[in-house]
């Protein structure tokens, strides 16, 4: 298999922020937390935290937004800010490039105000200094001066609510994290809450879907909204062109198939990665980076954006000596399972 065959670029199953949803993304997304569907746990805890700041007057706590891409954190976000009737604020980690960026970000906050930080742990550690007294003090401090004659001022901040996402939590320092006072995980979404926020959107695109319809979008959407939508904009075109213009389960089915994407939601990318690993290495086990020269990726993008759905399959396992595919991968490709590796106690590995 020539690697150059693998496209893992602009992929309609990536969970990851593309242009393509900065067009319609906008105004798919809920405004208040009743709109909001799905999560309803973390819905839950913040109801209690909001109303409670709302009956005394105070200032949310920061919040810490993690899980997956693709599951509503600026959104959530924004209708935290919405619920309070404040202004929301956003930026991203890597747009933060020096002290003086966040510092004027933070000077120009009014009371009760949010501040999103997206990829929160991409934040270099000198910026992060910066936020330790913003966030526990509400203060700002700024060196005037260079050498013995240098000093430090502390500017009094408004008190505002920081809320800050990412995909790696892990990757957060731990003065960082806790300073946060909420912390919520946001779960991947099941195939019905996704079938509901299907229905939503088409019915804000004005397009007649069938709740079959939706339910089989939603069960290829690998559990994430921002993949269902992107679907649904796909299918309707399909509708459009081949039916009546109504997305019927027998449409979307079509559609998907079409563009190669399964009933579990695997692309031609997934399925390629997988066959190259039985292929090459007769299931594994195989190192990431010989994984990652195999299939012409970086061994990064293939742990951080390949591999998670997989794993939560249980197509893909992670292994001391490497990758080994499953006998439940072989199944679903409809290919012979003939080995099963294991290791016996003298740390052999043996063929059953």
């Amino acid at each position: 298999m020539d690697s150059n065959e693998f496209d893992f670029e602009d992929r309609i199953i990536s969970s990851g922020y593309s242009a393509e949803d900065a067009d319609s993304e906008p105004g798919l997304r809920p405004r208040s937390i009743d709109e909001y569907i799905g999560q309803e746990k973390a819905k839950e805890i913040l109801k209690i935290y909001i109303d409670a700041v709302k009956l005394r007057g105070d200032t949310l706590d920061h919040v810490l937004l993690y899980g997956p891409p693709g599951l509503g954190k600026t959104t959530l976000s924004a209708i935290i800010a919405s619920e309070l009737g404040v202004n929301f604020r956003v930026t991203s980690g890597p747009a933060i490039e020096k002290q003086g960026d966040l510092a004027a970000l933070l000077s120009n906050l009014a009371d009760g105000d949010v501040l999103f930080i997206d990829e929160i742990h991409r934040l270099s550690r000198s910026i992060e200094e910066i936020l330790y007294p913003a966030m526990e003090d509400y203060s700002l401090d700024i060196i005037i001066g260079k050498g013995p004659a240098a000093r430090s001022i502390r500017l009094p901040l408004a008190k505002f609510t920081l809320i800050g996402a990412t995909t790696r939590a892990g990757q957060l320092t731990t003065p960082l994290r806790d300073r946060f006072g909420v912390l919520l995980r946001l779960e991947l979404y099941t195939p019905e809450e996704l079938a509901s926020i299907v229905r939503r959107s088409a019915g804000i695109l004005d397009v007649p879907i069938d709740d079959d319809g939706a339910l089989e979008i939603a069960s290829r959407s690998r559990g994430t909204p921002r993949i269902a939508n992107r679907l649904l904009k796909r299918v309707r075109d399909f509708a459009q062109v081949k039916g009546d213009g109504r997305i019927t389960c027998d449409i979307a089915r079509h559609a998907l198939e079409t563009l190669e994407i399964d009933e579990l939601g695997l692309d031609n990318t997934d399925r390629r990665m997988l066959e190259a690993i039985i292929g090459y290495y007769d299931g594994g086990p195989v190192g990431l980076e010989t994984l990652a020269a195999t299939v012409g990726e970086e061994s990064v993008t293939i742990e951080d954006v390949y591999e998670p759905y997989l794993l939560q399959l249980g197509f893909l396992n992670r292994t001391p000596r490497g990758r080994c595919v499953t006998r439940a991968a072989y199944e679903h490709l409809g290919i012979p399972y003939r080995r099963a590796v294991s290791e016996s106690n003298d740390g052999q590995m043996k063929i059953e």
